[in-house]
């Protein structure tokens, strides 16, 4: 067995082997003894997460120091502004800390249509119009993301982390709630 897997979390699932009273586990998806998240995806998240039985291996993935980048789909509400998309590319203020700068880039309408749907779906307002970004960070910071573009006046409908490194979820082809081992270290 490789010491590396990767699992596409579906939403609503919370990022630990143990049981939680609200939210199904890990524990539910994946049967190997002694693998552990390499970083975490919130509950409201989904997309790929990778796992692994290696300490170092571990480190390398998750630790901001390593610089590893981690790509990110995000429905926002509102409509694409410059000035609020150099915000994010930039760097955000959070309060507690200033996010390293990312890269962003709005994508083209139909590309999200590769995303599996969401259950439950997002809530639609048909007064309010929204779209998708791509972001891509070497962080991973309690609910980054989400901050980052609540931050910059773009609240998050819906986030799916796509990649990390070289890892995509497209690639793999894996459907939520299914796991295979990694095809090649990130």
């Amino acid at each position: 067995m490789n010491d590396l897997i990767i699992f596409n979390k579906p939403y609503g699932v919370i990022c630990q082997f143990s049981a939680h009273e609200k939210h199904p586990c890990l524990k539910e998806y994946i049967h190997l003894p002694n693998f552990y998240p390499a970083g975490r995806l919130d509950t409201d998240s989904e997309g790929l997460l990778l796992l692994t039985n290696n300490g170092k291996l571990q480190a390398r993935i998750a630790d901001p120091k390593f610089k590893q980048e981690k790509t990110y789909w995000a429905q926002v509400e509102g409509s694409p502004d410059e000035t609020k998309l150099d915000m994010l590319r930039n760097g955000v203020n959070l309060g507690d800390f200033i996010t390293r700068p990312a890269k962003v880039r709005v994508l083209p309408t139909g590309e999200a249509d590769k995303l599996w749907p969401r259950n439950p779906p997002i809530r639609e307002r048909k007064t309010v119009p929204d779209f998708w970004l791509e972001i891509k960070i070497t962080e991973g910071k309690n609910r980054q993301v989400r901050r980052m573009t609540a931050k910059a006046g773009y609240p998050c409908l819906r986030l799916v982390r796509i990649a990390v490194g070289r890892l995509n979820i497209f690639e793999s082809g894996l459907q939520p709630g299914r796991w295979q081992p990694a095809p090649k270290l990130p």
